[in-house]
């Protein structure tokens, strides 16, 4: 039995986005192929709108601040980590919370880490 394009198209708008994911990367490694856009002759506005329209931040932490404690717990449940992780993300400057987050999620991130005193920045 011979599967059409309806067939693959039918069984792949049934999978989760995590699903789908990984079967772009499948694809990726199995036919030596990048499923990231090209850059064309004229890029340079093309690349111009794409900085304006800015979708994926990261949640950067600058500096603990004096309430290192209550940062840590905020690390914690942003990202799920252990103590011993989120404490040493605490103490490193420059240390990548969260990324490629929608403006949404990183805007929420980086006010709940603001409150518990930390010093964050969005990239």
């Amino acid at each position: 039995m011979a599967i059409s394009k309806e067939d693959v198209l039918e069984y792949i708008s049934g999978l989760s986005v995590l699903e789908l994911s990984e079967l772009v990367k499948e694809f990726e490694e199995k036919f030596g192929v990048s499923a990231q856009p090209v850059a064309v002759a004229g890029g340079a506005a093309v690349a111009t709108e794409a900085a304006e329209e800015k979708t994926e931040f990261n949640v950067i932490l600058k500096d603990s601040g004096a309430k290192k404690i209550n940062v840590i717990k905020e690390i914690r449940a942003l990202t799920g980590l252990g103590l011993k992780e989120a404490k040493a993300m605490a103490e490193e400057a420059g240390a990548v919370v969260k990324e490629g987050v929608s403006k949404e999620d990183a805007e929420a991130a980086k006010a709940a880490l603001e409150a518990a005193g930390a010093v964050v920045e969005l990239a």
